[in-house]
């Protein structure tokens, strides 16, 4: 029990990273709080739950969908809404205010739209994903069930969300410290003053990050369904408080410090479901404020100021 328990946690600990990632990467670049993260989360899911619904659209498949279809929102979005943010005295605290009720419109919008029932995507779609990638391969033989690791069984949702997870971390990473746009990323991070006296546009440079840190959300939105269970309009304030509980713990401004976040937090949060079940939904609060008491920099970062 406690063996599939740990390596559950592991799993969704890659995919509680991949939830974290954007919001983590946007903080860092801007020093700006997304508190509407959750609900591009919320959008990710349902254009993959609608895209099967309609058309029976693998979600494997939506994913660089999602990815072009958010950086195209979050481009624009950046324009109307960071720069004059950026310009004010106070723009931690003021962005908390502009973007909670931009992610209230977002979810009012959306239960309009999409209405108030629950959703789901059936689980062994990811199953047949996986199993259709590894028999590519000369004389790979796999079904579309559950897949065993370590003499564990586990759902093949599971295992396709912690290696997109993964994939996704990787080419954060790629991102940041293989490509000169990385460079300029980071050298915004470090300082924005500075970057912006050498000649760096920051505010492309910004506005790219803000895009990704979107795009990132919406495909976590795509494996919602199999991770979180059933989506609704209402799921973005969850998904919001989870992804700061992830990158608290990790740290804050630090992108792939999100990855240990998310760990401790899938771990955590596996243990919780199998032990204490009554408490796992507690367990964002609980963590944000042991950490918050203990170590307010994160376990990989130093003392940033939030608000």
């Amino acid at each position: 029990m406690l063996a599939y328990t740990l390596f559950a946690g592991i799993l969704f600990g890659l995919y509680f990273s991949l939830v974290g990632l954007g919001l983590n990467l946007v903080f860092g670049v801007m020093r700006i709080v997304n508190l509407a993260h959750g609900d591009f989360l919320m959008l990710g899911a349902y254009l993959a739950f609608w895209l099967y619904t309609l058309s029976e659209v693998n979600p494997v498949a939506v994913i660089p969908l999602a990815f072009a279809l958010f950086v195209l929102i979050g481009l624009p979005l950046y324009y109307i809404l960071v720069p004059r943010l950026l310009a004010a005295n106070d723009p931690e605290m003021l962005s908390i205010i502009l973007f909670f009720g931009l992610s209230q419109v977002i979810e009012a919008l959306a239960g309009i739209v999409f209405g108030r029932s629950e959703r789901s995507i059936p689980g062994g779609e990811l199953g047949r994903a996986l199993a259709g990638f590894v028999n590519l391969f000369p004389g790979a033989k796999m079904e579309s069930g559950p897949v065993e690791i370590f003499g564990q069984t586990f759902p093949a949702a599971w295992v396709v969300a912690g290696l997109a997870s993964l994939l996704a971390v990787l080419c954060l990473y790629v991102y940041l410290y293989r490509t000169r746009l990385g460079a300029l990323t980071r050298a915004v991070m470090a300082d924005r003053e500075e970057a912006l006296s050498t000649g760096i546009d920051t505010h492309r440079v910004s506005a790219i990050a803000f895009a990704i840190g979107i795009a990132l959300a919406a495909i976590g939105g795509v494996f919602a369904p199999f991770m979180l269970g059933s989506i609704t309009p209402a799921m973005g304030v969850e998904a919001t408080v989870t992804s700061f509980a992830v990158i608290v713990i990790g740290s804050l401004g630090n992108p792939l410090g999100t990855v240990l976040g998310g760990i401790v937090y899938g771990v955590s949060y596996m243990l919780m479901q199998s032990y204490l079940s009554s408490w796992a939904n507690l367990l964002p609060y609980l963590l944000l404020i042991a950490i918050l008491l203990v170590r307010p920099s994160g376990l990989l970062g130093r003392q940033v100021r939030l608000a």
